[in-house]
């Protein structure tokens, strides 16, 4: 999906009744995350005091702890759900109704909220285009998506994941653009 699109379709997901489908993908979004790692996520993993988000080595397709800093908008979302549905540490956040949701729930509610013509995964390229055409570091993008430097010897000497400056940077002004609160956007991006 353009990104130019996200506002109106994030908006449209928030409004519309309330499933842990449209919970998991609006999240999806926000976090710039893989649908497994959603889909997988349990509420050990995350902590909304500290706005994160653990990704286990298990859970990721770099096989290494993934840790993303959660948005307010994102966190919102982890709330409501806390509040509607009973859960233990070892629960799954967004459960489907035989265990893990399955990414055909995922695909069906973009397709019913009018996004037929995407995909889930396509996400993370919106998010990719709006940080690269924004103005935010290349590498801070790719550390949100948690892609690996293929350069090895770079890859050796620069092990930072740019967490603070996802936390405090990225991941906000991703979040109020994808919500429509746009007004920090300038500001954030030429802070880079």
């Amino acid at each position: 999906m353009p990104y130019k699109s996200l506002p109106e379709f994030v908006s449209s997901l928030a409004e519309g009744e309330f499933s842990i489908g449209r919970a998991a993908l609006r999240f999806l979004i926000l976090t710039a995350a893989r649908s497994g790692e959603v889909r997988k996520a349990r509420w050990r993993d995350v902590d909304l005091d500290g706005c994160e988000w653990r990704v286990p080595p298990e859970n990721t397709k770099t096989a290494r702890l993934h840790i993303v800093p959660l948005a307010p908008a994102a966190v919102e979302i982890l709330g409501k759900l806390r509040e509607a549905v009973a859960h233990k540490p070892n629960d799954l956040v967004f459960p489907g109704l035989k265990g893990t949701m399955s990414d055909a729930t995922l695909a069906k509610v973009l397709r019913i909220n009018e996004g037929k013509d995407y995909t889930v995964h396509g996400f993370r390229s919106s998010f990719r285009d709006w940080a690269a055409e924004t103005g935010f570091a290349d590498a801070w993008a790719e550390a949100a998506l948690a892609h690996t430097n293929p350069n090895r010897t770079e890859s050796a000497y620069r092990r930072t994941t740019f967490f603070e400056q996802r936390k405090q940077k990225l991941m906000p002004a991703w979040a109020s653009y994808c919500t429509g609160s746009q007004a920090n956007i300038i500001r954030l991006a030429e802070a880079v």
